[in-house]
């Protein structure tokens, strides 16, 4: 009977040093990798509870780099699986990697914008409903994919933008006299594009969004709120997109370019527009110094050194460039992560040399 008693407490004091140990032990944060996809597209994210979702899977091909780089990331976040893939659209460097990652990691549900395809993006889309089969789920505008990491909403899908603004977005009085453009390639019009809201931390992705999609989320009505990190649209390379209604109304603290050496940042935008809003300067053609110039952002991180335009004043300082090769295949693909807490404070670091930096996220 002792012994039994004795065992009894024994197990009770285990129970409670364990419950200790659990509540002592530092909370898990919500982690964003910027996986290197040579200017395609791949951000992971894995919330505090290890629940994860993959933004677009790179291109196809090199030996399936892309796949294999997005698998490294996967299992450096100790996952066994992929819980959700977005895929914003059809062109190669988005889904591209799909069938190659789905054969090295089990993949969960499937989100896209629907079956309009053009005729050259008809094989791709095809292969990805393969591939989704019965867990594919069709999103529009103003949805939300279920995700323990915070909300994630739907902000473009193909049809009509979301329609109620969020992180405190209102009307714009930056849309007076805003410059116009005539819509770019359909699928750059029906891709999907996503917010994650944590707390305090506001984060968006418009995919390869043009023009014209961003300025039917900016006016009359900034329907996308203040913005934390941004990856910026394009790959970073503006020549129809970063509208600045929409720049100038989400103020992004840090930007995030997900571009290529030789593809994205870099090009210039030779076409004359001026802003015709009384007070403002004229259009930014180069896309670097239009993002540093955005007021509110403090930071502008490169997933590469653009071999378009290499001049250090049209690219950012060289601890926060993720890749300097130009080689795309033989290379270590450096990642760009975040780590965002609860508080609100987050820290983004280079995979190349361990350069970090920590930040508050503005209410």
């Amino acid at each position: 009977m002792k012994r039994a008693f004795a065992l009894a407490l024994g197990v009770l004091a285990l129970t409670a040093s364990s419950s200790t140990l659990g509540q002592n032990a530092p909370a898990r944060n919500l982690e964003i990798h910027w996986i290197d996809v040579e200017g395609g597209a791949a951000t992971l994210f894995v919330s505090p509870t290890g629940e994860s979702l993959l933004f677009d899977t790179g291109y196809p091909g090199n030996g399936d780099r892309d796949a294999k780089r997005i698998h490294a990331a996967a299992q450096k976040a100790g996952l066994r699986q992929i819980d959700h893939v977005v895929i914003s659209h059809w062109h190669g460097d988005h889904v591209g990697g799909l069938a190659a990652l789905s054969k090295l990691i089990p993949l969960g549900k499937f989100y896209d914008h629907g079956d309009g395809v053009e005729q050259a993006d008809r094989e791709r889309l095809d292969g990805y409903k393969a591939i989704a089969g019965a867990k594919r789920t069709i999103v529009k505008g103003g949805d939300t994919i279920p995700f323990s990491g915070g909300t994630v909403r739907v902000l473009i899908s193909e049809g009509p933008v979301i329609g109620t603004p969020i992180n405190g977005g209102g009307p714009n009085p930056l849309c007076t006299n805003a410059v116009r453009q005539e819509p770019a390639g359909p699928e750059n019009i029906r891709m999907v594009a996503l917010s994650l809201t944590y707390g305090d931390f506001k984060f968006a992705s418009l995919g390869d969004a043009d023009w014209s999609r961003e300025m039917e989320l900016a006016c009359p009505v900034n329907k996308l709120g203040t913005v934390t990190v941004y990856t910026i649209n394009r790959h970073g390379g503006l020549d129809n997109s970063g509208a600045p209604a929409l720049l100038g109304a989400i103020k992004p603290q840090v930007i995030v370019v997900n571009n290529g050496p030789r593809k994205g940042l870099g090009a210039r935008d030779e076409r004359t527009r001026v802003i015709a809003t009384p007070g403002t300067a004229p259009y930014e053609p180069i896309a670097y110094l239009r993002m540093k110039g955005t007021p509110g952002v403090e930071d502008v991180w490169q997933g590469h050194l653009s071999m378009i335009d290499s001049n250090p004043a049209h690219n950012t300082a060289r601890d926060m460039i993720a890749n300097f090769e130009d080689n795309m295949v033989d290379h270590p693909g450096n990642a760009i992560t975040a780590s965002v807490g609860r508080d609100g404070r987050f820290t983004i670091t280079n995979g190349r040399n361990g350069f970090s930096k920590t930040y508050t996220a503005r209410k």
